[in-house]
């Protein structure tokens, strides 16, 4: 497509066509046309070095050749079946992630997005567990469907007027703005304790978590908190779901988040990453779980044959090219220059993350959330071609997602840019 009708015209048709909760990131919004591993482009040709990763989606980069051609080949052979006809992709994929999720994880439900996969996961434990409740995180993020909106903790994504009393939220594991007001590790997981407070009346199914709040502003727990948290959902016999949609695939460092603690989830659901862009969802749980949900079942698109060809080869690239290894690396490195920073400019409350997702949250005196400066410089940020996200309850944490295909160089022209726009927004 050469034929680019523009910023002004595309905003003229959303405001016509789309339902006016589709939003969009800044107050002059550029057309994106094309991709290339690292980068975006617009239709002017501008390059955009892209830090947010569609949001923790483009873990092998934008239009991988390798992953695309793999897609082209798998679409001009069969395109689309539905489950009730057997395929080899969706069981190859199903035997991968048996691999290489955590413990006894074995068993895969396939459908379209996080959302789904979070809907399903928590169906499944109340089919296993025979109980109605559930137990989410303040600061989680979910889903948009009618149940995992009740399961999100952040006001701003929940549009549901009749939330349902069977979800109880917690304080999350945010040291930097305790709940409690206490300090790791005198606080003797404080966070954690609170768990047991609402599991022990015995009827709650799961608690659901996600190992690192994305949008809840990159939110990381400290040492020992899940080691506690396994502790006390096994000692009242509640399930432990793990949200690995935004953490999983490499971002973090490990394969998977929620391996930095040495935890085994019951159930871990995946999207985003898992195919590269290609829309697909899953959950994952082992034999005695499984073996709850025996009723037919299907997702129509869910583990189609494009979708498991992409997120095959989406897997496969990032074991080949070991950017998990390169996550961890690159992003200690990352964190390094971003600290450096933080001993220039007061702005920077905290750093915190793990491997290439990494938040650095803005503040004024106090504490104070600094929504009005990290508009700016997520704004002034794209005038100078880089893109990155905000996340928080208060929208004041700068995020960074980007492709682990990214360079030290990449960093480096991130952070220096930083500098200088931080400059500006203290000075205005």
């Amino acid at each position: 497509m050469t034929n680019y009708i523009g910023p002004d015209a595309i905003l003229q048709k959303k405001q016509e066509y789309l339902i006016p909760c589709v939003f969009h990131f800044y107050k002059k919004p550029m057309q994106i046309v094309r991709g290339k591993m690292q980068y975006l482009y617009d239709h002017t040709g501008k390059q955009y070095l892209d830090f947010y990763g569609g949001v923790s989606v483009m873990n092998a980069g934008h239009c991988n050749e390798e992953i695309v051609e793999k897609v082209c080949e798998q679409m001009r052979t069969l395109q689309h079946t539905t489950t009730i006809y057997l395929t080899q992709p969706i069981v190859d994929l199903a035997e991968k992630l048996a691999h290489i999720t955590p413990g006894h994880l074995k068993r895969s439900f396939f459908c379209a997005s996080g959302s789904e996969a979070n809907d399903g996961a928590a169906l499944l434990a109340q089919l296993h567990t025979k109980k109605p409740k559930f137990v989410a995180v303040q600061q989680g993020l979910h889903g948009r469907t009618r149940f995992t909106m009740n399961l999100t903790g952040i006001p701003m994504w929940r549009t549901d007027i009749f939330p349902s009393n069977d979800v109880a939220h917690i304080p999350a594991a945010y040291c930097y703005r305790c709940a409690y007001g206490l300090s790791y590790p005198a606080c003797d997981l404080r966070c954690a304790q609170q768990l047991e407070d609402v599991v022990k009346c015995g009827d709650c199914a799961a608690f659901i978590v996600e190992p690192i709040q994305g949008n809840g502003g990159i939110i990381t727990p400290p040492h020992g908190y899940f080691n506690r948290v396994r502790e006390i959902l096994d000692k009242y016999g509640t399930l432990l779901i793990t949200d690995e949609v935004q953490t999983g695939f490499g971002r973090t460092g490990r394969m998977f988040a929620i391996d930095h603690w040495d935890v085994v989830p019951d159930i871990m659901t995946m999207a985003k990453g898992i195919a590269n862009g290609t829309p697909l969802g899953a959950f994952t749980t082992g034999d005695a779980i499984a073996s709850s949900y025996t009723r037919p079942g299907a997702s129509t698109t869910g583990g189609n044959p494009i979708s498991a060809t992409a997120a095959l080869a989406t897997i496969n690239f990032i074991e080949k090219q070991q950017l998990t290894w390169k996550a961890k690396e690159l992003g200690g490195y990352f964190k390094e220059r971003l600290v450096e920073l933080q001993a220039r400019h007061s702005t920077i409350g905290e750093v915190r993350g793990k491997g290439l997702m990494i938040g650095v949250e803005l503040v004024k005196e106090n504490k104070i959330p600094a929504t009005e400066e990290t508009d700016f410089i997520i704004e002034e940020f794209k005038n100078r071609g880089v893109l990155a996200g905000k996340t928080g309850m208060s929208r004041n944490v700068l995020t960074f997602q980007p492709p682990l295909v990214i360079t030290r160089n990449d960093i480096d022209h991130v952070v220096e840019t930083l500098d200088k726009v931080l400059f500006m927004a203290e000075s205005r």
